[in-house]
């Protein structure tokens, strides 16, 4: 079959999450590296596409191509180790703590941040020249683009900081509601076993989350320095308090609680099915209570 039935995913999810824990420190950050670096690049593309052709829908169409790529090739986003890691803690598999569970994270999150600072400078060193023009400039064929990817940034921010709590408390839902989809995207890519069927699972929710502009802590890494280096009204202050921790918080909440703990709960710790002569008695006994009520 090419279909992986729910517990066998469960505990696939935590031996892929031990697996990682687990890993050499120079191996986790090559790989968080190399993955943060992919997708960035995916959503500079993504963006790019939609400039171009006037249609945010195309780069959402579009997006996903990075994470495909860098799923196949075994390496690490922060927001997939949010759920694969805890839930190895939680089986309780040898070697794995809470210690090591946290250095996973933090590990992942310095290779995620080189990558995509990796990008965002490559990304703004082609669109001004080397830093010779600026995305103001008229003659600058990739002035639009510029522009938008500083607009992004600016509405990302401060935008956010015009509604003070309230723009902070939206930006955390709309991390977990980000990371609830990506995380399913990972699991999908667990649950099917030949790669076309990898793509399509993956594929989708990935869609979903770039169309809705929900917040990715890691193509946030490269959204706003790029757009910092772009001349952008914003500062480091401005990415980190109203984008980047409610994002990373909300990306932990939502995909450990909608993704990896609703599997872990029903298809690892499953409760006992309920027996016929337990079925019928539950039900005599309700209809008792409601003849007696009456």
């Amino acid at each position: 079959m090419t279909y992986v039935k729910p517990p066998e995913l469960a505990v696939s999810l935590i031996d892929a999450g031990a697996s990682k824990v687990m890993m050499s420190t120079r191996d986790t950050l090559v790989r968080a590296y190399m993955a943060g670096a992919m997708l960035t690049l995916a959503a500079a593309f993504a963006v790019k596409m939609a400039v171009d052709t006037g249609q945010p829908i195309v780069g959402a169409l579009l997006f996903p191509i990075g994470f495909v790529l860098l799923y196949l090739l075994g390496y690490d986003l922060l927001t997939g180790v949010f759920v694969l890691a805890p839930l190895a803690w939680l089986a309780k598999r040898p070697g794995v703590t809470a210690g090591s569970v946290l250095r996973n994270w933090g590990l992942v999150f310095v290779g995620n941040f080189a990558g995509a600072i990796t990008v965002a400078l490559l990304v703004s060193v082609f669109i001004t020249y080397g830093f010779d023009t600026t995305i103001h400039d008229s003659s600058n064929q990739f002035a639009a683009y510029g522009q938008k990817l500083s607009e992004i940034g600016h509405d990302r921010t401060l935008g956010y900081a015009e509604h003070g709590a309230g723009g902070w408390l939206a930006v955390f839902v709309r991390g977990m509601l980000c990371n609830w989809m990506v995380s399913t995207g990972v699991v999908g890519a667990l649950i099917a076993k030949d790669v076309l069927g990898k793509i399509v699972v993956m594929w989708l929710p990935i869609l979903l989350f770039f169309a809705m502009g929900f917040e990715h802590s890691v193509v946030n890494m490269f959204l706003f320095p790029v757009g910092i280096m772009l001349g952008a009204d914003f500062g480091w202050g401005d990415y980190l308090l109203w984008n980047e921790i409610p994002t990373v918080l909300g990306n932990l909440v939502g995909g450990l609680l909608f993704t990896g703990l609703a599997i872990y709960v029903t298809h690892y710790k499953t409760r006992p099915k309920r027996t016929a002569s337990e079925a019928t008695e539950k039900t005599e006994d309700s209809r008792d209570d409601v003849l007696a009520g009456a």
